[in-house]
């Protein structure tokens, strides 16, 4: 399988959150829209510095990561950044790598998401099809669709 790139938007959920409060316009949200590598390998989203500063992106704490080539080192984790794919989108925190010269679009948004890849078409796709399938059972044994809330890191938008 070749490697399979996909178009994702990446907005400061910060600036979402000021904007629902009145405090900023649509315009003010600081985003970006890219052309991701999908790492399945990737436990989240991997960012450069220079993205993080344009999303104006906090940085939260510091984890210790293992990139691709075996290197280990230390590595800011900032966010939250709501990662959006057409009609979809989660919010999570962004490792963020220094010299990193793509951006990685990592499992826990795939995931939060309802997205995989197609080894065949070698694209991603929903993993239910076009729509978002999450049920739920309610207490008379009906099926009701339902957003899906992921704990943190990532949680998927209702």
């Amino acid at each position: 399988m070749s490697l399979v790139r996909t178009e994702i938007t990446l907005k400061n959920a910060d600036d979402l959150a000021r904007l629902l409060d009145g405090h900023i316009k649509e315009p003010e949200i600081r985003q970006t829209t890219i052309q991701a590598l999908v790492d399945t390998g990737a436990w989240t989203l991997v960012i450069d510095p220079a993205t993080r500063e344009k999303l104006g992106l906090r940085v939260l704490r510091t984890e210790t990561g293992t990139l691709a080539d075996g290197t280990v080192a230390v590595y800011n984790l900032a966010g939250p950044v709501e990662v959006i794919w057409k009609n979809r989108s989660a919010t999570c925190d962004a490792l963020v790598v220094p010299g990193a010269d793509k951006v990685l679009l990592g499992a826990i948004p795939l995931e939060a998401m309802d997205l995989m890849i197609n080894p065949r078409l070698e694209e991603v796709v929903g993993v239910h099809g076009d729509q978002i399938l999450h049920t739920l059972i309610n207490t008379r044994g009906v099926q009701v669709k339902h957003p899906y809330v992921i704990p943190s890191p990532c949680q998927q938008s209702p």
